[in-house]
């Protein structure tokens, strides 16, 4: 069987689409950026103008179409800028994720053949400083701070002068002519992948493979032009929200940079956006707060809380199957909204219609509670080698639990081991300079294999596992954790739980408690500590994690269920290779790390059941 999602967006370019925002918005904020604590807005005219400096100053450089330029920085608008110039002056660009230490970046450089980097600040000039040597190709080191620092060449400014010495009317017309000779199937973008498995592959986007995503996006999203906001703090250097920023650009809708991930609390009180592209971390940590939030409280609150939560449920079942509630559900909910749903939605800003989630499975039971209190999730699944999106939930297709159906010229086919493949203008044209893995990627009948496992349900696309997580223990039992874990995450008292057990004789789960929850409850008890790994050191902590964890195992055979559970003191990171940049855990990479702690689950005598 084979899902698609109709006819597939007419071809085009990111260029087009970049000239047809501007000239459409001309005099809209196209972003907004935070300075002297107030969110400013640029609108189109200078996008455009900064754009185009920055474009012809590349070109000014002896850069030619076709050349790689690499871009190491944080989200911000000299990003997109960059981005920009680089599309307009027939360049690809290669992001580089800000967090990697320069050794892991050598490679990136090297196998792109990037001729010039944009870099943020002085820390990521330094790291291209201690690299450069190992990177014969890179000729230009541009810097957006105003002053020159170490280890840069030249600033922006400086690129901007380089610019416009070539400026006037007939060179800018001659520019915007130049840019839009870019074709459809042109390399737009070169990202690698994370490479937990090996040396980072380059993924060649297209033009037209990003194009069709946004065209798609339009389609599938319902914008408001000219009103709405969106607040972006993914790192664009991903293609989700790098895509999603593209198609705020084509459709008027103005983007705010957040200042940090850890701000975008903050920021969406400041910004109060009607859009976000988030990935379920956020979504996971807010629920965790609205629930230690309520069952800290009082009795009072506590009941509340509680029959708030039961008329929201009522209601989401009624308007999922796709009914229209009663008067008397109508007043309660009203009430309801009042008492407990209002502030989750002030903390949001007080007027967002849409989340949109990806990067990682976001769990059931979060996205129905968001729902019920009136806030929609569209929880849609893609890949950096899918431009990304693959599927997604829309508000008019809407299903709880899935990924929602194909996007508009997608294919989706479930392979006979229960993979997933997908077909459309959306797949990329291949791993750069390794043709062995673009073939292992793509079939000869053009289908990408994705590595994850799933079902179709009447179009709509049920994520199972990734395949390569799935576990086998020892008794030939195959299990999917991802679901478990995200079971078990909905729990105030966890905050990150990771199952291992791949040739094992059973399962284990190594868990990262909710450190709000776990301490409050602690002192609620008059236990005494002064650091966390005393805490996880009492018997009484134990029992109170392994009670909670195990709350969540309903529904689980038993050869799922985990037998043992070892507690973490700290979270996973980014600086250790335990997450992806968008927050995705790094199964194998937990394990290495926590190898000895693991062992010592197997040691002993097996548990009852094992």
């Amino acid at each position: 069987m084979i899902a698609s999602g109709g006819p597939r967006p007419a071809r085009g370019t990111l260029v087009d689409l970049f000239f047809t925002a501007i000239d459409r918005y001309h005099h809209t904020a196209s972003y907004q950026v935070k300075r002297a604590g107030k969110y400013q807005p640029i609108n189109a005219a200078e996008v455009q103008d900064r754009v185009r400096s920055f474009s012809m100053g590349l070109r000014a450089l002896g850069l030619n179409p076709g050349d790689r330029v690499a871009i190491l920085s944080e989200n911000r608008p000299e990003w997109a800028y960059a981005d920009w110039a680089c599309l307009t002056a027939r360049l690809a660009d290669v992001p580089v994720y800000p967090t990697l230490p320069a050794e892991q970046i050598i490679h990136i450089l090297v196998n792109s053949g990037a001729k010039a980097i944009f870099v943020s600040n002085e820390t990521q000039a330094a790291k291209i400083a201690k690299i450069r040597a190992d990177v014969p190709d890179l000729k230009h080191v541009i810097v957006f701070t105003p002053e020159l620092v170490p280890g840069a060449d030249l600033t922006l400014a400086a690129l901007e002068a380089h610019g416009h010495t070539v400026a006037g009317p007939a060179a800018i017309a001659a520019w915007r002519a130049d840019a839009q000779q870019v074709q459809p199937d042109d390399l737009a973008t070169l990202i690698y992948t994370s490479g937990t498995t090996g040396p980072p592959k380059g993924v060649m986007l297209s033009h037209d493979n990003v194009f069709s995503n946004v065209e798609a996006g339009r389609v599938l999203i319902p914008f408001e032009q000219g009103t709405d906001v969106a607040l972006s703090f993914l790192p664009l250097c991903h293609i989700f929200q790098r895509m999603g920023d593209y198609l705020f650009f084509a459709t008027g809708t103005s983007i705010a940079y957040a200042e940090s991930f850890d701000a975008v609390p903050f920021n969406l009180s400041e910004v109060r956006p009607t859009l976000c592209f988030s990935v379920p971390r956020l979504y996971e940590k807010m629920y965790a707060r609205v629930l230690e939030n309520a069952l800290s409280g009082g009795f009072v609150k506590q009941q509340i809380f509680a029959w708030a939560r039961r008329v929201a449920d009522r209601r989401a079942n009624v308007t999922l199957a796709g009914g229209t509630p009663g008067p008397f559900l109508t007043m309660a909910y009203a009430l309801a909204f009042t008492l407990v749903f209002s502030k989750l939605q002030e903390r949001v800003g007080g007027r967002l219609r849409y989340f949109v989630s990806g990067g990682a499975p976001l769990a059931p039971e979060i996205n129905r509670f968001f729902y019920a209190a009136g806030l929609t999730i569209l929880e849609g699944y893609g890949l950096t080698e899918t431009s990304p999106i693959i599927s997604v939930n829309i508000p008019g297709a809407f299903r709880i639990g899935t990924v929602g159906k194909p996007a508009p010229g997608v294919e989706v086919e479930i392979a006979a081991d229960g993979e997933i493949l997908t077909r459309g203008p959306h797949v990329m044209q291949g791993y750069f300079n390794n043709p062995e893995a673009t073939r292992n990627a793509i079939d000869k009948d053009g289908w990408f294999h994705t590595g994850d496992i799933g079902v179709l349900e009447e179009n709509f696309l049920r994520i199972t596992d990734r395949k390569k997580d799935i576990i086998v223990t020892a008794g030939g039992k195959n299990l999917a954790p991802q679901p478990i874990e995200n079971q078990i995450k909905t729990n105030k008292y966890v905050s990150q739980a990771v199952m291992i057990g791949d040739k094992r004789k059973y399962p284990v789960l190594l868990v990262v408690p909710n450190w709000d929850s776990l301490e409050k409850w602690a002192g609620r008890k008059g236990i005494i500590w002064t650091q966390r790994s005393q805490l996880l050191e009492m018997p009484t902590i134990h029992a109170k994690m392994a009670k909670e964890v195990k709350s969540q195992f309903t529904g689980l055979a038993s050869y799922e269920t985990p037998k043992k559970i070892a507690l973490i003191e700290h979270d996973f990171s980014l600086e250790r290779g335990e997450l992806t940049p968008t927050l995705k855990v790094k199964r194998r990479v937990v394990e290495k790390n926590h190898a000895p702690l693991i062992n010592s689950l197997y040691d002993g005598a097996d548990p009852p059941g094992g």
